[in-house]
C-alpha cells in the first residue's frame, strides 16, 4: 500500500490548476513545441513509480505530474470526479480497482501492441487496462516460535482455534481482497465469511492499520504468523538487513484459495484529454526498460513481461502454484468489502 498519504488525507485533495501561461502551453503543446504534462494517479508504490516517471520522461519529453495515494482512494476519487478528473492514467497494486472504473466505461481501451506485451492472463478482459506486474500471497512467520514443518498447508487453516492469540492481519489492506474472493470462489461465501470471523478471533488485539505493521510485528515475535504478499518481507529485510531477520517466507499448497496471484496493472481514462501520451506511458510500463526498473526495484514484484526476469531472491514466477483465479474471477473488490463488512472488520 501506498504510504505518503492515507485516506483520510486525499478526501482534502482538489484539482491542481496551472498558471494560466502553463496552461495556454499545454493546450498548444502540438504546435509550439512545448511539454506535454499527463496526470498520474498512482496507488503503487511510489519509489518505483518515480523511477518509471523519471525514466519515461526522460525518454519521451512528455511530463507526468504524479498524485500517490491507497488505490483505494485514488479509484473513489477518480469515481468522484467522473468526467471532470483530471487523471490520464491510473496505476494500482490490484486489479479489482481497475475493473470496477471498466465496469463503469471509465477507461479507454489499450492498445493493442501494448496488451501483446505481457500474456492475455494478466490484461483487462475487456482490454481497458494492461497488467504490469505481479506479486503473490504467501505465509510470513516467526523463525524463533515457528518451524517449517509446523506451518498450515491452508490458508483456511488459519481460522483454527490453534493460531488463536498467534495471528495477525491488517484486515483494512486492499490486499486482503483478492484473497477473500478466491476463497469464496471455491468454497462459497458462508466458508469465507466464517473464516473472516476465524481470523478476527484468533488475531484478537493483533489487528493493525498496515502490512507493514504486521510484518514488523511478525519479524520481532509479536505475531507468530501471517498472510501478506510477499514483497513486504523483502522490503523489510532490505531496509533492516539480514541479520535482523528473525522471519521467513512460506508458500501455502499448490493452489490453495489462499494462494493468490494478485496483478497489478494500469488503464489510461476515457476523460483524459491526452490520450496518446497516455498510452506512450502504459506502453513504457510493459517495455523491456520498464519492466527491468520493476525487476531491479524494492518493490520484490514480478514484472510479467516475458524475458524480464524477477529479483534473484524471489522464487520465479514459473515456479509458483497459486489458485487457478482469473482476473475476471477476482472481480470487482465489492464482495470482499460486504463480506469484511459482515464480519465487523471494515
Amino acid at each position: 500500500m501506498v504510504r505518503a498519504v492515507r485516506i483520510a488525507g486525499l478526501a482534502a485533495c482538489g484539482v491542481l490548476a496551472g498558471s494560466l501561461a502553463a496552461c495556454s502551453a499545454s493546450a498548444s503543446a502540438g504546435s509550439a513545441g512545448a511539454p506535454q504534462t499527463i496526470t498520474l494517479y498512482n496507488g503503487q508504490h511510489e519509489q518505483t513509480t518515480q523511477a518509471l516517471v523519471a525514466a519515461f520522461q526522460k525518454q519521451t519529453g512528455i511530463n507526468v505530474t504524479i498524485r500517490s495515494d491507497g488505490e483505494a482512494v485514488v479509484t473513489a476519487q477518480i469515481l468522484q470526479e467522473g468526467s471532470r478528473s483530471p487523471a490520464d492514467v491510473i496505476y494500482t497494486e490490484n486489479s479489482p480497482p481497475l475493473e470496477k472504473l471498466a465496469e463503469r466505461q471509465m477507461l479507454a481501451p489499450v492498445s493493442a501492441g501494448t496488451l501483446a506485451s505481457v500474456p492475455a492472463r494478466y490484461d483487462s478482459p475487456a482490454r481497458d487496462w494492461v497488467g504490469v506486474s505481479a506479486r503473490v500471497t504467501v505465509l510470513v512467520y516467526n523463525t524463533r516460535e515457528l518451524s517449517p514443518a509446523q506451518l498450515p498447508r491452508s490458508a483456511l487453516d488459519l481460522a483454527s482455534p490453534r493460531w488463536k492469540g498467534r495471528f495477525g492481519f491488517a484486515p483494512a489492506e486492499t490486499d486482503l481482497q483478492p484473497v477473500i474472493t478466491s476463497i469464496t470462489r471455491a468454497d462459497g461465501q458462508a466458508a469465507a465469511l466464517t473464516w473472516l470471523k476465524g481470523l478476527k478471533a484468533n488475531a484478537g488485539s493483533n489487528l493493525y492499520p498496515d502490512n507493514e505493521t504486521v510484518m514488523a510485528k511478525v519479524n520481532s515475535g509479536q505475531v507468530q504468523i501471517a498472510l501478506i504478499n510477499n514483497y513486504y518481507w523483502y522490503r523489510l529485510r532490505l531496509q533492516a538487513g539480514a541479520a535482523a531477520m528473525h522471519s521467513a517466507v512460506a508458500h501455502l499448497a499448490p493452489g490453495d484459495s489462499g494462494y493468490v496471484l494478485d496483478v497489478s496493472g494500469a488503464g489510461v481514462l476515457a476523460s483524459s484529454q491526452h490520450k496518446a501520451a497516455a498510452q506512450k506511458f502504459l506502453a513504457f510500463l510493459v517495455s523491456p526498460e520498464g519492466q527491468e526498473i520493476i525487476a531491479h526495484s524494492d518493490s520484490y514484484e514480478y514484472p510479467l513481461r516475458p524475458g524480464v526476469a524477477a529479483a534473484a531472491a524471489l522464487t520465479p514466477l514459473s515456479q509458483l502454484s497459486p489458485a487457478s483465479d482469473t482476473i475476471a474471477d477476482l472481480g470487482d473488490g465489492l464482495l470482499p468489502l460486504g463480506l469484511l463488512q459482515q464480519a465487523e472488520l471494515g
